[in-house]
């Protein structure tokens, strides 16, 4: 989809050497908020002992007895905990700066209907703007958010974790997921739908619920109702006719089920998986109709089951869920976590889950636990319990589960902060011009002069523009391909500089031997919209001018064969105040696409602020 895919290799060695500088650099500031904080807790314990010790009768007030976490909640809460956890290493891999975009959303959202390909294009062209800063920010938000669950137990700290749980779960199954692709054809629970994700905002929605919650078996029910609900729809879906699932083959093709397994197993994975994977399918091909029949019938009675209410008939349905699950998390989701761009072991696992905690919260009512609560709230809204949790006192009483979880939301702003500041700046990070053309030479040599004619016929020499910037490079006037994109980039360039532009010349030198007149440079100009720039000067004169400059700045130009335009260096010098390169940049435009585009123009424009002497 446009703008998605900045066109480079999701192994360029430039982009992962920077991510994974980026990561380590933010990975000793979590250890030092984690260092940090767990001093202040030592420190605030061993002046204030008292108040670590706190019991019965003492100005915290007397404590009421507790109800024990529910287990439905316990599972819940630790399963996604771990399962956010691995979500936030998995993002960690080298490939997901780049490769996320275009290898794993663009996929996703493709056979979806136009306005979700608007919506997710939109999310993935913003991370491939930022991709080093997108890319960290998956890894700690989401590992903040599995360390703040499994260590917050209870009260609103782990409430908040729940929410945090669905709050950026919904957003990574708009962006990430396309909706789950619940609105694409082909939509089936073997697959994963309604999306892995999805299940984590309802698991941390049902967290993120009031004590009260906890003392009724109703809230089992409607999990357990919902989830027969929901399987006995997808069994609805599965039995459809006309969705290629009840074929092996069709036409000698693989049928759906087998097409998407067999492109499961070449991915990179253990030898054991490959080999299972490859099995299922030639299987599937061979009886697809019985595999189909299978999957209908254990999805509709399994949410019969579910829906009957009754929990010694549901007990064995979640048990037959659960290798179901497992059954189709192996052989067709290929557990989904290798090849380099997994980013979540996908749907059954937290489908499985789910429908246990469902399971338990019908049958187990929580029992008194043997520990005291916490402290009695302090009345007055908000404020007063900020400001009550801030008092040293409530500091040092804290146990090392809330330093834990404190530093989790500390890891959550580590990641979420940098991106936000990226977002706010429309301009492609630099990266990626350095990835296509490799960092720019650093240099100190006088430029050589030049004496050419610009587009408004006035002669001008490099003498000319002493005590500027000058940013140039040599473009073909005639070109349709690469050319124009570095004018846009020259252009950009300007408008990044703002008031700075002022002191920078953004000047380019014909490379053309054959169309070297002021009218193909003119159209040109309109072309490309330059006519406006003030500081833009667009350079040319006879053969006989231009080949002694092309020489001296290393440049050649020739005509292709077969009438075809003009091959030249893609190049481009910046030039100090004083007439001396300081940087050559390759100026390869590579894929051209927005994002390395904008990166380009930011490239040129740093440059120019260097010189300048202002960051």
């Amino acid at each position: 989809m446009p703008g998605m895919n900045t066109g480079l290799n999701a192994n360029d060695p430039a982009v992962i050497a920077a991510f994974k500088a980026v990561l380590l650099h933010q990975g000793l500031i979590a250890l030092l908020i984690f260092g940090t904080l767990g001093l202040a807790w030592v420190s605030i314990r061993a002046w204030l002992p008292a108040a670590a010790s706190d019991g019965p009768g003492t100005k915290t007030g007397t404590p009421a007895p507790a109800v024990a976490e529910p287990a439905w909640r316990l599972l819940l809460r630790t399963g996604f905990g771990i399962l956010w956890l691995l979500d936030g290493i998995l993002q960690a891999q080298p490939q997901m700066a780049i490769g996320l975009p275009s290898q794993v959303i663009e996929p996703t959202a493709v056979s979806s209907p136009p306005w979700v390909q608007h919506v997710v294009n939109w999310a993935g062209t913003s991370w491939s703007y930022h991709p080093l800063q997108a890319g960290a920010a998956a890894v700690w938000i989401q590992a903040g958010i599995g360390i703040w669950m499994l260590a917050a137990v209870r009260g609103p700290l782990s409430r908040l974790a729940g929410l945090a749980s669905a709050a950026w779960g919904l957003v990574v199954w708009v962006f990430g997921e396309s909706f789950g692709g619940i609105f694409a054809p082909g939509l089936t629970w073997l697959f994963g739908a309604p999306g892995a994700v999805l299940i984590y905002v309802v698991a941390g929605a049902l967290i993120a619920l009031p004590e009260r919650a906890w003392r009724t078996r109703r809230l089992g029910w409607l999990t357990v109702a919902g989830f027969g609900v929901f399987l006995t729809g997808m069994a609805v879906l599965q039995a459809w006719p006309g969705r290629g699932f009840w074929q092996g083959t069709a036409h000698g093709q693989p049928g759906t089920l087998a097409g998407m397994t067999q492109s499961m197993a070449p991915t990179p994975q253990p030898h054991f998986l490959s080999v299972w994977v490859s099995a299922f399918t030639a299987f599937d091909k061979a009886h697809g109709f019985a595999v189909n029949l299978f999957a209908v019938v254990a999805l509709a009675v399994i949410g019969a089951l579910f829906l009957s209410g009754q929990p010694r008939l549901i007990r064995p349905a979640v048990i037959a869920f659960t290798v179901l699950c497992l059954a189709d998390w192996v052989l067709i989701e290929d557990i989904g976590a290798f090849g380099g761009l997994g980013t979540d072991p996908n749907s059954m696992i937290p489908m499985a889950l789910l429908a246990a905690a469902g399971y338990l919260a019908l049958t187990r009512a929580p029992a008194p636990a043997a520990e005291p609560a916490s402290p009695a709230v302090p009345a007055g809204g908000w404020a007063s319990r900020l400001r009550a949790a801030a008092a040293p006192r409530s500091l040092a009483a804290a146990s090392i589960r809330s330093v834990a979880a404190a530093w989790a939301i500390g890891l959550i702003i580590l990641g979420a902060a940098p991106m936000a500041a990226a977002q706010a700046n429309p301009v492609a990070d630099p990266i990626l011009a350095q990835a296509i053309g490799g960092s720019s030479a650093p240099a100190n040599y006088p430029a050589p002069p030049f004496s050419l004619t610009d587009q408004h016929g006035r002669n001008v020499t490099l003498a000319s523009l002493h005590g500027k910037v000058v940013l140039l490079t040599f473009l073909d006037d005639t070109c349709t391909s690469t050319c124009p994109l570095e004018a846009q980039e020259f252009r950009l360039a300007g408008q990044l500089l703002g008031t700075q532009t002022r002191h920078v010349e953004l000047v380019a030198i014909n490379a053309n031997p054959v169309d070297y007149q002021l009218g193909y440079i003119r159209a040109f100009d309109r072309q490309e919209r330059l006519g406006g720039i003030p500081n833009w000067l667009y350079l040319t004169g006879s053969p006989a001018q231009l080949r002694p400059v092309w020489a001296r700045y290393g440049v050649t130009a020739q005509i292709l064969p077969a009438g075809s335009m003009i091959g030249h260096s893609e190049i481009a010098f910046v030039i100090d105040q004083n007439g001396h390169v300081r940087q050559e940049m390759n100026f390869d435009p590579g894929p051209g696409t927005a994002a390395t585009q904008s990166s380009f123009a930011a490239e040129l424009a740093d440059a120019a602020r260097q010189l300048l002497g202002r960051p």
